[in-house]
Formats: structure tokens, C-alpha cells, sequence
């Protein structure tokens, strides 16, 4: 049994100052009121008065494309780049991620390793085998699926079927819309990824043919969608839709049978996905740059209107840690409930609260211990499953 004694050990609901905290193999035993108090200890940890919270569960995570492709024209080996991202997601208090992957129907955001039927395929079989080998954190799979891919439904079945699936996501990236409301800043954005068409640069393309383009081409049904919708509840698995941007599409995604609402276009529509039932996902990266990239809703604003249900990583892993602080210590927002957005609250919304998400009795021990050094938050120990799997102490 291990002891984490002398933490500040952050709970759903309060945060607990002067109890040991006990992990018994890949499970949270339980507290003890003193340390001499707790049977079979084998390992005593100190935390020295540092916050213990739960291990972050990142439900939209990007990162793994830019490791196997960390310049345009090089490419390392799949497995190789999992293992050397999942070490920097750890150091970043992740230990469950979802890697986010996309099924592109063209290249207007730039061609990618990832975004081949066949390499989606390579990354979802190297995570549903990669814990019967040595790693350290949990992998997996979210399936996002671009509305004007027509292949992407019979892949996203097969998949779902195969087991191979733990969150599907439906995603119009069609400018006029969602996230591109603005033609020219469609253009603006994808241009930076190399985006083509017809061997034309996108910075080459008139608003009017973007538009042309867009509006012809086929998409998936709503019939379709809402089927895939329905097979994925049959498996237990979650459905977000992508840059929701109005009361109709909502309206739509609730028949669709979407559970999750990631990054809202507006304080109005996050406001709304609410009061429907959705689970609302904003971006940490957004509140500490104290705006979207791309120039949407304010992840800080939201979280503050009480419209934020969740934190994701989305492009930057880094980000979840230091927004939970950030928020607290800027904002006033309590801490247990900045850390409930990125540890229980997903844990809810990916149906995996059983096991994951918070510090109680039962529960994995997935633990981060958190120092603040310079006014940042680092971890400095990490267990995965009772595992000790990383320590890290700054020195002056």
C-alpha cells in the first residue's frame, strides 16, 4: 500500500488538508486520519503541503499528429511517436487522453499522415493494443468524422463495431458556418496548414468558388448521422458535434442523438447547449490565451457564465494544468470545481466516471501531486494505476 501524507487533497466537493491518502495496487483505498493509522504501508509519499488531485482526462486531444509529422515533410514510426507523446502528456498531468483523429474528405487543411483511411485504421489498432504492452497512461481513440466524407461512415461503423472507438465526433468545417463564419477567415486559417484544392493554394481561391465548392459537394445524411449516433449509444460510447453556432443546430444535434457540444461558437449557443442537456467542452489553450484562436467564444467567459462543463487540451496539452490554476487564482473559481472540469466532468461526459475522475474510495488510482513553482503548477509525482510512473523535483 502507498500513503500520500501531508497533501492538500482535492476532492468533487472540498478539499481535505489533514488526512493520508491510501492507494492499495491499481485502486484508491481510502483515507486514513493518521499515518500510523494505515494498515500494510509499503511506500510513504510526502507531498509536502502540494495539492493531490485526480489524473486529468483530456476528451479532445490533437497533440499526436504533430509527433508523427513534426515538419511537412518528415514523418517518424506510429508507435515511436505515441510513446514520446504520451511521456510529454504525462508531464502534463494527462493520464487519459483521447487522441483526437480526423477523417478529412479533401485536403483544404492540408494533407496529413492521420487523416488516410488507412493510416486511422494504423493509429486505432497500435491504441487498442498498446496496454498489453509497456506504457504509461491510458489511450484512446476519438473518431472525428468530417460530414463531407462519404467513406467516413462505413469506416466509422466498422470501427465502432470492431471495438476500436471510445468517442465519435461529427464535424462541418464548411466556411459560411460553425467555426468559419467569416469566407475570408476560412481562408485566412487554412492557408497556414497548406491547405489545397485542385492543386490550387487556398490563398489562390476566390470566396465565390470556396463557396461554390462547399455548397455542391455531398455530404453525409442526417439519417446517416443519426444512425451512427444511435450505434455508438448501443456500445457505450459518447457523440459531440463540433463548433455548434445556433439554436437550429442544436435543435438538430439533439435529434441526431449528440450528447456533447465541443467548443460552441458564442457565449449564447454555449448558454443554450446547456439548457438542451449537452455536456459543454471549451478549450484550456483559450483561456490562457484569454481568447479563441480563431477568434470565437471566450473559454474564460464561458467557464465564468457557468457554461463550460469541461477543459480540453484540444492543440496543447499543457494548457489543462495551468487553466484549472489560472481560473482559480485569477478568477476566484473554486479550485475542486476548476478540477472537476478536467477530471470528473469528462469522466461523466466519456461514461467512465465508474472508474475515473476523482479521488474516491474504489475508484483507479490515476494521481497527479501538483507544486506551484514561479506561479505555474507542475507535477511532481504521478501514479497511474497505483503506479508511481513519473517523479520530477526543480532544483535551484
Amino acid at each position: 500500500m502507498i500513503a500520500i501524507k501531508n497533501g492538500m487533497v482535492v476532492l468533487p466537493d472540498r478539499i481535505v488538508k489533514d488526512k493520508t491518502l491510501l492507494l492499495e495496487r491499481d485502486r484508491i483505498f481510502g483515507f486514513a486520519d493518521k499515518l500510523n493509522a494505515a494498515p500494510h504501508v509499503e511506500r510513504v509519499v510526502d507531498a509536502g503541503g502540494r495539492c493531490v488531485i485526480p489524473g486529468l482526462i483530456d476528451v479532445h486531444s490533437d497533440r499526436i499528429e504533430q509527433y508523427i509529422q513534426p515538419r511537412p515533410t518528415s514523418q517518424v514510426d506510429f508507435e515511436f511517436a505515441l510513446k514520446v507523446c504520451e511521456r510529454d502528456l504525462l508531464g502534463a498531468g494527462i493520464t487519459t487522453v483521447y487522441h483526437s483523429i480526423s477523417l478529412f474528405g479533401d485536403e483544404f487543411f492540408g494533407s496529413s499522415p492521420l487523416r488516410t483511411w488507412d493510416s486511422v485504421r494504423q493509429i486505432a489498432d497500435l491504441i487498442a493494443g498498446i496496454h498489453a504492452r509497456d506504457h504509461l497512461i491510458h489511450h484512446r481513440f476519438h473518431l472525428r468524422v468530417e460530414i463531407d466524407n462519404l467513406q467516413a461512415y462505413d469506416i466509422a461503423y466498422h470501427m465502432i463495431d470492431q471495438g476500436k472507438v471510445q468517442q465519435i465526433s461529427f464535424m462541418n468545417h464548411t466556411p459560411g458556418q460553425g467555426q468559419y463564419r467569416s469566407y475570408e477567415a476560412y481562408r485566412e486559417t487554412v492557408s497556414k496548414y497548406n491547405g489545397r484544392h485542385n492543386g490550387k493554394e487556398i490563398s489562390m481561391i476566390s470566396a465565390e468558388e470556396l463557396r461554390e465548392h462547399h455548397a455542391n459537394k455531398p455530404k453525409l445524411t442526417f439519417e446517416q448521422l443519426k444512425e451512427l449516433a444511435l450505434f455508438a449509444h448501443d456500445r457505450g460510447i459518447p457523440v459531440a458535434s463540433h463548433d455548434d453556432d445556433s439554436i437550429e443546430k442544436l435543435k438538430e444535434n439533439r435529434e441526431i442523438g449528440v450528447d456533447v457540444s465541443e467548443f460552441p461558437i458564442s457565449i449564447e449557443t454555449a448558454k443554450a447547449a446547456k439548457e438542451y442537456g449537452f455536456c459543454t467542452v471549451v478549450g484550456s489553450a483559450n483561456i490562457l490565451r484569454g481568447s479563441s484562436h480563431s477568434g470565437n467564444l471566450s473559454a474564460a467567459e464561458a467557464v465564468l457564465s457557468d457554461c463550460a462543463d469541461l477543459i480540453c487540451s484540444d492543440y496543447y496539452p499543457a494548457a489543462i494544468l495551468h487553466s484549472i490554476f489560472l481560473m482559480h487564482v485569477i478568477h476566484g473559481v473554486p479550485l475542486h470545481e476548476m478540477v472537476n472540469k478536467a477530471t470528473l466532468n469528462p469522466a461523466k461526459a466519456m461514461r467512465i466516471d465508474g472508474d475515473y475522475g476523482s479521488i474516491e474510495s474504489g475508484k483507479k488510482a490515476d494521481i497527479l501531486i501538483v507544486d506551484m513553482l514561479d506561479s505555474f503548477p507542475v507535477v511532481t509525482h504521478s501514479f497511474v494505476d497505483g503506479v508511481a510512473a513519473s517523479r520530477v523535483e526543480y532544483r535551484r
